[in-house]
C-alpha cells in the first residue's frame, strides 16, 4: 500500500463505496421515475408505451437490483446512525456491518420469487 493513501481495503470501506453507489443509482432511478411520470400529463400514449417498455425481463431484472440498493442502502444507512449516534457504535461497527449483511441476503433471498416471479415464469414455461 502506498504512503499517505486513505484505502484501507477492509469492510468499512467497501461498505462506504456500496453506500455511495446504492446512493448514486437510486437518484437515478428517481430521476427517471419522475421523468416518466410526467410523460402522463403531456402525453397519455407515449406514458403508456413506455410502461410497455419496462414489462421485460431485463427491466424486471434490474427492478430486484434496484430493491437490492434500496435494502442495503436503509440497512447500511441505519447502522451508520448507529456508528454516529451510539457511544459504542464505532466498538461494533464490523459485527454491525455483518449483521446488516446477514440481513439484506436474507430479505434479497425472500424477495427473489416476489420480484423475479413473472421474468421465472417467462423462462421456465
Amino acid at each position: 500500500m502506498p504512503a499517505g493513501t486513505l484505502y484501507r481495503g477492509r469492510e468499512g470501506m467497501w461498505s462506504w463505496v456500496a453506500h455511495r453507489v446504492t446512493g448514486v443509482l437510486i437518484f437515478f432511478f428517481l430521476f427517471a421515475h419522475v421523468l416518466d411520470t410526467a410523460l402522463v400529463r403531456v402525453s397519455p400514449q407515449a406514458y403508456n408505451s413506455v410502461i410497455a417498455t419496462y414489462k421485460t425481463p431485463l427491466v424486471n431484472l434490474m427492478e430486484y437490483g434496484l430493491t437490492a440498493a434500496i435494502l442495503f442502502h436503509a440497512l447500511n444507512g441505519l447502522r451508520v446512525i448507529a456508528v454516529d449516534f451510539w457511544a459504542k457504535g464505532p466498538k461494533y461497527q464490523r459485527q454491525m456491518l455483518w449483521t446488516v449483511v446477514t440481513v439484506w441476503v436474507l430479505l434479497m433471498a425472500g424477495a427473489f420469487y416476489p420480484v423475479l416471479q413473472e421474468t421465472l415464469q417467462w423462462l421456465f414455461s
